[in-house]
């Protein structure tokens, strides 16, 4: 059975297609988290302060990547101590961010955030907290660097290699 987890880390474009490489999830979508309002487009979370955080919504089989693993790969495509900044991208709803809508999840998250931080001087800033609320993203953005391959993107493409070549625990002999 699948397990969700929603994951905010600066722009969607490149997130989404750094997640959707990672053997293991099922299918990804990009959309608005956690803000004020409901059912936001894109110029309003831009430029409405809506709250919202751009965020992929991560299907996994937890049978072939754990939670713990997924958040791993998570944490190599972001930087874990920028408050509301990734790359060139700057504002609220480019903060990095863990939405969660298993409450056993949560645990796991705390453990992984708490090893993150042992490799960083400064505070890992991530936000934690349950998802509160979530609405897709326009059609066109949805799976953007596919259709717009020379499209911006704050993730390396060293980066989607290591994604797309991870071997999650379920996979392993």
């Amino acid at each position: 059975m699948a397990s969700e987890i929603y994951l905010a880390g600066g722009c969607f474009w490149g997130m989404e297609k750094y997640l959707s490489l990672i053997k293991g999830v099922e299918a990804t979508q990009v959309g608005y988290a956690n803000g004020k309002t409901l059912f936001p487009t894109y110029e309003e979370v831009c430029h409405n302060n809506t709250g919202h955080a751009e965020t992929v919504k991560v299907v996994y089989n937890p049978e072939v990547i754990s939670l713990k693993e997924l958040l791993k790969l998570y944490f190599e495509a972001i930087d874990p101590t920028s408050l509301n900044r990734q790359g060139a991208d700057v504002g609220t709803q480019y903060r990095t961010g863990i939405y969660y809508i298993n409450e056993r999840d949560l645990p796991v998250i705390r453990e992984a955030i708490v090893e993150l931080q042992k490799k960083y001087d400064k505070p890992v800033v991530i936000e934690v907290e349950p998802l509160r609320n979530y609405s897709p993203a326009e059609e066109y953005h949805q799976k953007y660097l596919d259709k717009n391959p020379g499209g911006y993107c704050h993730i390396s493409p060293e980066l989607f290699k290591k994604a797309a070549n991870a071997v999650p625990s379920g996979l392993k002999e």
